[in-house]
């Protein structure tokens, strides 16, 4: 029994370091939702936007907030921060979407802010654990560290990807 609990712990360490050895940049887009900071490689970042009008679409899930037209793309928009049970959301002058390209889909999601850019090298960028956080450790690709700060790194494409976001086609891995 204990064997099999350390070579799971060895596989899911194994797989985290596989990930933060294929990130394809360096370079992560710093954002915030609740209390916590995230980063998401910048290279799958097309723009960030303030929060503006959305048109809501009947029937789709509360963390869907509508779509936009973004010259002439229809987008949809998501609020991470619902999909993640982060409380009660608020719009505000902070508020922004950041507008994603990810396999040429075009997507955005809702967040409390968004602080700035920054480069990590592989020192600074760890496993993630097991622990029990508003994501899945699934989407995590590791935690980097950035003198006392912690960030969340996460894996947006496989995010959206996923059965439950169903946003984007499923990668065959």
């Amino acid at each position: 029994m204990l064997l099999t609990q350390t070579q799971d712990a060895d596989a899911t360490t194994s797989e985290a370091t596989s990930a933060i050895q294929e990130l394809s940049c360096d370079e992560f887009l710093i954002f915030r939702l609740g209390k916590e900071e995230y980063g998401i490689e910048i290279l799958k970042v097309q723009e960030i936007r303030g929060y503006d009008t959305i048109t809501h679409i009947a029937n789709a899930p509360e963390f869907i907030k509508g779509v936009i037209n973004l010259r002439g793309v229809i987008v949809p928009i998501i609020d991470m921060r619902i999909k993640f049970n982060l409380g009660t959301a608020h719009y505000d002058q902070f508020t922004v979407v950041i507008i994603l390209n990810l396999s040429g889909r075009i997507i955005g999601v809702v967040v409390d802010g968004v602080s700035d850019v920054i480069h990590l090298n592989m020192e600074q960028l760890r496993p993630a654990p097991e622990f029990g956080g508003v994501i899945d450790t699934e989407y995590i690709i590791g935690l980097g560290t950035l003198e006392e700060r912690m960030l969340i790194l996460v894996d947006i494409e496989k995010l959206m990807s996923s059965s439950e976001m169903g946003l984007l086609e499923q990668a065959d891995k």
